[in-house]
């Protein structure tokens, strides 16, 4: 009988640590995660690599825990090796090199962005989306096009969810501040002016970010809240529009921690309702930083014949989705 594969990943690119296991029906056994948090400023990657040491080996345990499982059942150890932070980094990949070497399991190294595309697609039964995933450190546009994940358009700067906690600590909150901002997208329709900032496929957030923080006590936080959102998700729609248009495409799958954006949601749902394209939303527990999909995206890497060998594995700062071909499509 062929053995049933399953996954353990783990997930550091940033400030959550993460570990799922997923079988290849793609059953999520256990998703376990700690995430670093501020009640004052933004992430710190010596902060959050300190959080990742210090919590890392009880995640673990506990996906076990969860999933009933041990090392024995685990066929394959997959880890987020790019983009994100450099030391956080570094966590998960030390922990799943020693796990490998320990156990004598076979490594794969995951692109964090193709990571969120691929959850999102098999948890959303997406067959040939325009892909917007949006994150911290990551705002790109993309599609499936001969075995690479196309990038159409991308941030020129910094990423929206960068956007959001930046302008949130901005206001005085901790990270992350994007839920509390999006909830006051919602009591706010009055817009202030603000940069708008797309060169052709491509966008700008700096600008957008400058302006608002200048305008901070002169205008109720709220309304300036609403504005700043409302500025950038109709900055995302309109590309994302334009992406649909030059495709053809009739869904648009929305991934990445900022896909949680009920704002997002709302200003790409009426765009798609308009070109009468269908917007899908990957779930909340998949669309943030997570060991699943870490675990799922090695997965099938695996069972498409790639591994990642000890002296490959190395992490990688910036590591483009577009770099990698996809032999699993």
């Amino acid at each position: 009988m062929k053995k049933k594969i399953v996954c353990l990943g783990l997930e550091s690119t940033a400030h959550t640590f993460g570990a799922g296991i997923v079988d290849e029906k793609c059953n999520v056994l256990a998703n376990e995660k700690s995430a670093f948090r501020t009640e004052k400023g933004g992430i710190k990657p010596s902060e959050a690599f300190d959080h990742h040491c210090k919590n890392a080996i009880g995640v673990i345990r506990g996906a076990f825990e969860k999933s009933g499982l041990s090392m024995k059942d685990i066929e394959v150890v997959a880890f987020s090796q790019g983009p994100g932070l450099g030391p956080c980094l570094r966590t998960s990949a030390v922990i799943a090199r020693t796990l490998a070497l320990a156990h004598n399991k076979p490594l794969v190294g995951v692109n964090h962005a193709l990571a969120h595309i691929e959850m999102a697609k098999k948890k959303c039964s997406a067959k040939d989306p325009v892909v917007v995933y949006t994150s911290g450190g990551n705002t790109q546009i993309l599609v499936l096009e001969e075995k690479r994940y196309r990038v159409l358009g991308e941030t020129l700067d910094i990423g929206v969810g960068n956007l959001l906690d930046s302008f949130g600590r901005s206001l005085g909150l901790g990270f992350p501040a994007g839920p509390k901002i999006d909830e006051m997208y919602f009591e706010s329709d009055n817009y202030v002016e603000l940069p708008y900032s797309v060169k052709g496929m491509d966008l700008q957030f700096t600008g957008l970010l400058t302006s608002a923080e200048k305008k901070i006590g002169t205008v109720p936080e709220k309304d300036l809240s609403y504005s700043l959102m409302h500025t950038a998700f109709c900055m995302i729609a309109e590309v994302t529009e334009r992406a649909l248009a030059f495709t053809g495409k009739k869904e648009v799958l929305l991934t990445g921690g900022v896909a949680c954006s009920k704002a997002l949601q709302k200003v790409l749902g009426e765009m798609c309702e308009a070109r009468k394209a269908k917007l899908l939303v990957c779930p909340p527990a998949y669309a943030v930083d997570n060991g699943a999909m870490i675990a799922w995206t090695g997965l099938i890497a695996f069972r498409a014949g790639k591994t990642t060998k000890i002296s490959e594995s190395k992490t990688i700062q910036r590591f483009r989705p577009d770099s990698v071909e996809i032999a699993w499509g």
